[in-house]
């Protein structure tokens, strides 16, 4: 294999691809640019989150109302994940990802100058589909280029650009209110997928070329579920990946609640809490990017996963047992992030290396389980409030405890 310089990843020794992955500068534009496209949903979630207050005011509709528009834009992703998955398949990465970026940049322009609240819930929900791509068809490029090792040292440099999002977006969106009103947002939206369609069209090249192409129907394509689920390397580390999802919007869920009701932290800090903590993921990806220079993915993963349940149920005791006040729930809480950082690159590449000819479908997939379970623990989250963070932190803890669970179902390193 071809040595890149700094670290970073070497290109897989098989068929694909006429692209030197091994260039440096090539590497890093990848980077750049996949990330960014992985980046789509929260930058659009944590930049409007501050903003329910004013479109309902100014849209004449209920907080429930705008809340739901949030709702379908999650569900928009779910379902989309398959569409493009299917098509990135069929037709190459390229139309994917240019067609899923420009529904979502012609979307968030519906959403800035719409005066509907049928019209912003409609416009959000496709706005997901498009925004799915990104996602979607990233990590099935990933796969094309590189074997399971240098693609966790891929991931990780994704998850370096994308996890700026949140920590950028929650201070963009409330600046942005400061001194324009709510439909700038998704100006800004609007024109962060500009940019990206740009950046997709001069630095992201076919990866799939036309003889690796599925040639089935579309309903084989659809029933191609059943072939990836029940492939040995599949399950285990997806159901990891997705358990560590619905960790991560259990806290997105409950952030607020926690920091500003159980705790409180005056409501113009509280953006600054939720940028730290997620500088802690930033950190795991960074860390485990140079982690992978000295040892193996499935030996840092394991030992990362260990950490992560250690300190879930250390967070579950000190809820329970009261001691230590925000300090010590929010350095704990840190800790299960920056592990979270570390796992996810790794299990990703874990999960997506089998699937060379159906790396789209394998992506999508796991993007619907990531989803799936990301939804149930946003959604078991109001369902336990007792005014601790008890239930909050045992809810974290059984995620944590079920990706551990995994570890035994993960594929033999191959030869």
């Amino acid at each position: 294999m071809t040595q890149w310089d700094e670290g970073i990843p070497q290109v897989e020794q098989s068929p694909g691809p006429a692209i030197d992955a091994s260039s440096p500068a090539m590497a890093r534009k990848l980077a750049w640019t996949l990330g960014a496209l992985a980046a789509f949903a929260p930058f659009s979630i944590d930049t409007y989150l501050p903003a329910f207050p004013r479109v309902a005011l100014d849209l004449g509709a209920s907080i429930g109302l705008v809340e739901v528009t949030l709702a379908v834009f999650l569900l928009g992703m779910a379902i989309g994940q398959i569409l493009w998955g299917i098509l990135s398949d069929r037709s190459g990465r390229r139309v994917a990802l240019v067609a899923g970026c420009l529904l979502f940049f012609l979307m968030a322009i519906v959403c800035a100058v719409t005066h509907s609240i049928g019209v912003l819930i409609a416009a959000r929900f496709i706005m997901g589909i498009g925004g799915s791509a990104g996602q979607v068809v990233a990590r099935a490029i990933v796969r094309d280029l590189y074997d399971e090792s240098e693609a966790a040292r891929f991931y990780s440099m994704m998850m370096i650009v994308s996890g700026m999002a949140p920590i950028v977006a929650p201070f963009l969106g409330s600046l942005l209110l400061t001194y324009f009103n709510w439909r700038a947002i998704f100006w800004v939206i609007a024109a962060f997928a500009a940019l990206c369609i740009a950046a997709v069209l001069a630095a992201i090249p076919e990866t799939l070329p036309r003889e690796a192409r599925v040639r089935t129907e579309t309903i084989d394509a659809l029933l191609s579920c059943r072939r990836i689920f029940t492939h040995p390397h599949f399950l285990g580390p997806a159901l990891m990946v997705s358990f560590l999802a619905g960790m991560m919007f259990t806290y997105i869920a409950s952030s607020s609640y926690v920091f500003i009701d159980i705790f409180r932290v005056p409501v113009f800090f509280f953006g600054f809490l939720f940028a730290t903590s997620s500088i802690g993921f930033y950190v795991g990806a960074l860390s485990n990017r140079w982690l992978l220079r000295r040892f193996s993915s499935r030996v840092i993963l394991r030992r990362a996963v260990g950490i992560n349940l250690g300190a879930a149920l250390l967070l579950v005791a000190c809820s329970w047992a009261k001691v230590g006040g925000l300090p010590l729930f929010f350095g704990i809480l840190f800790l299960c992030l920056a592990t979270v950082g570390v796992i996810l690159p790794d299990a990703t590449a874990i999960t997506m290396h089998p699937f060379a000819a159906e790396a789209g479908a394998a992506s999508a997939w796991l993007g619907i389980l990531q989803f799936l379970l990301g939804a149930l623990g946003g959604g078991l989250v109001g369902l336990f409030h007792n005014g601790s963070p008890l239930p909050i932190a045992i809810q974290i803890g059984c995620f944590s405890l079920a990706a551990a669970a995994m570890l035994p179902l993960f594929p033999a390193p191959s030869a």
